[in-house]
């Protein structure tokens, strides 16, 4: 980027506002706007857009409005016209146009330039609280933050000036109407030399699909159709299974992607997305459902040689953390969902089989070697995940707690067959609440339902435990991974870091580990719910198999010491069997 993030960031906005259709700008003249000002004129004399400048903010507006009324009586469509002002007052005049707009479904697109953060509630001059200024008479507002110069900067802003976009013409939800894109600028705030319109090209537009695709709709992307994978995210629905065993392509399902199961899914996937030799002819990903879980698969989704398309049902926003997704759609055309066409060969999908065979032998052998007592014993947290993932029937429902548990049963999955439902509160994958959620899931279900929670989401819920004499009491087994802390900070940068030494070691083990001591048996004996110590994997798997009574809390103590260099160890252990069975 050159020696001006906020001119480029703006001559980069303008471009994507043009390669999304927008051709009609309204400028009203301001200081703060200037990098706006710079890039629109540019645009405009090279005949990109009409540029139209007016002195008030409020003609300004109903002007904007009027091109985006006028464009979609000659069109029939939703058109976005965009306004752009300064900070301060200049935005407060635009409201009775945002207003208008809300109340009549024009798609205005609303650019107002601001004092960068450190300068806001200073004091200074020209400088309000503009976030969030139009309230609900917007279908969405942004807060952008001041451009410097940032590698991947602008392709954040992109990303998030095409989500506004998509909700202004109501692509998603044909709710058209309003969007504010409110963006913070710091000095310097003119170009170096002179602004050409000569734009090098930035991230590919990403096509929004209408809801509802018509007869004949083909949402997917072209190219290679055997290289591609699916990626079930948390809630995807059977849809991401059926789909990868009409068409032949491997799928990587998360554990509460609703998907698992059947032989296109890959065990142990995310450790084998560190195999070279089988991640790189990938050309193609479809996305179902909301993928949290894993670092290796947003990398996957990040890559620019690799088109994305994203199947997200409804009129909300879209998963696509890496803003990298070419295409966004309501639903797949009933003909995806038929067999593959005879062209294709099964290569692609023969040899991820080939390493998801060899990763689950890597995974069976691991988990299959913690014998004896648990305390003491390598991989004891994920041989302990297999065990209650194995336990989950059919009419089962497991309930899945965030941190390692949920990252455990992902590497679990497929090692003994289907794993029943697995539920996990993966919106936000926090670890508050697990407990309750589980109780209210047992509740409603009516079926048999276990919980598989680390130590500190237990803490975290244990009131979760406490149920009057007069409620219903859930049938509902709570299985604790105690390691006495959060273990999976040491799987994480923070680890690496306490691994140097130098006092990081007790650092991370103080803010990070957190360890507490605390007595669950204790606590469990004062909510007046039956606990008890699992000292190994045979123990485990013959409680799990009692009939379940009520609440009962199934502990189980693991080392947390050597997390890090564990993980570290079965990833290459896993790359190096993928290896061998690719060669």
């Amino acid at each position: 980027m050159s020696a001006v993030p906020a001119v480029e960031a703006a001559r980069a906005l303008v471009a994507d506002l043009v390669a999304h259709g927008v051709r009609d700008v309204v400028l009203a003249p301001g200081s703060r706007s200037a990098p706006l000002a710079y890039a629109l004129a540019a645009a405009a004399d090279a005949g990109a857009l009409r540029l139209h400048v007016r002195i008030d903010e409020r003609s300004a507006g109903f002007l904007a409005l009027g091109l985006a009324r006028g464009a979609t009586l000659v069109t029939g469509a939703a058109v976005p016209v965009a306004v752009a002002t300064t900070s301060g007052t200049a935005v407060a005049n635009l409201h009775p146009a945002v207003l208008e707009a809300h109340h009549t479904g024009v798609p205005l697109v609303v650019l107002t330039a601001d004092r960068p953060h450190e300068l806001r509630g200073t004091g200074a001059s020209q400088t309000t609280d503009q976030v969030g200024i139009f309230g609900a008479a917007v279908r969405a507002a942004v807060d952008v933050p001041a451009p410097d110069g940032r590698d991947g900067e602008v392709r954040d802003l992109l990303g998030t000036v095409r989500r506004a976009l998509a909700a202004a013409t109501g692509r998603r939800d044909r709710h058209p109407g309003p969007v504010h894109v409110n963006l913070a600028y710091r000095d310097p705030l003119q170009p170096a030399a002179p602004l050409a319109w000569a734009v090098a090209p930035g991230p590919h537009p990403v096509e929004v699909v209408p809801a509802a695709p018509g007869p004949g709709a083909d949402p997917l992307l072209p190219g290679h159709p055997a290289r591609t994978l699916v990626v079930a995210g948390d809630g995807a629905g059977p849809d991401a299974r059926r789909l990868a065993e009409a068409r032949g392509w491997p799928l990587l399902a998360e554990p509460s992607s609703g998907a698992c199961g059947g032989t296109h899914a890959i065990p142990g996937y995310r450790l084998l997305l560190g195999v070279d030799a089988l991640t790189a002819d990938v050309e193609h990903v479809v996305v179902l459902g909301h993928p949290t879980l894993s670092r290796p698969v947003q990398r996957l989704l990040a890559r620019t040689d690799v088109a994305v398309t994203v199947v997200a049902p409804g009129g909300g926003p879209w998963p696509d953390a890496a803003r990298n997704a070419a295409r966004v759609v309501d639903a797949l055309a009933d003909r995806w969902f038929r067999p593959a066409p005879d062209d294709a060969d099964g290569t692609f999908l023969a040899r991820w089989q080939a390493a998801g065979t060899a990763a689950a032998t890597v995974l069976r052998t691991t988990t299959d070697a913690a014998r004896g007592t648990l305390a003491d014993a390598p991989h004891a947290a994920l041989a302990v995940a297999r065990a209650v993932l194995a336990a989950n029937g059919p009419d089962d429902v497991l309930v899945v707690g965030a941190s390692n548990p949920v990252r455990d049963v992902e590497l679990s999955l497929g090692l003994d067959g289907e794993p029943g439902t697995v539920l996990a509160n993966r919106g936000l994958a926090g670890i508050d609440g697990t407990l309750s959620t589980a109780a209210g899931v047992a509740l409603a279900a009516g079926r048999r339902t276990r919980v598989l929670v680390g130590d500190l989401t237990f803490l975290h819920d244990v009131g979760g435990l406490l149920v009057g004499p007069a409620e219903p009491r859930p049938d509902l087994d709570v299985v604790v991974v105690n390691d006495d802390g959060g273990s999976i900070f040491a799987t994480l940068e923070h680890g690496a870091l306490a691994a140097t030494g130098d006092g990081a070691s007790a650092t991370f083990e103080r803010v990070f580990g957190t360890p507490h001591g605390a007595d669950l048996a204790a606590l469990c004996a004062g909510y007046g719910v039956a606990h008890r110590h699992v000292p190994d994997v045979a123990t485990l798997r013959a409680v799990l198999a009692e009939p379940a009574d009520g609440v009962r809390v199934v502990e189980v103590r693991v080392p947390r010491a050597d997390r890090l260099a564990e993980s570290r160890d079965l990833a290459a252990r896993v790359v190096q069997a993928a290896a061998g069975a690719l060669s």
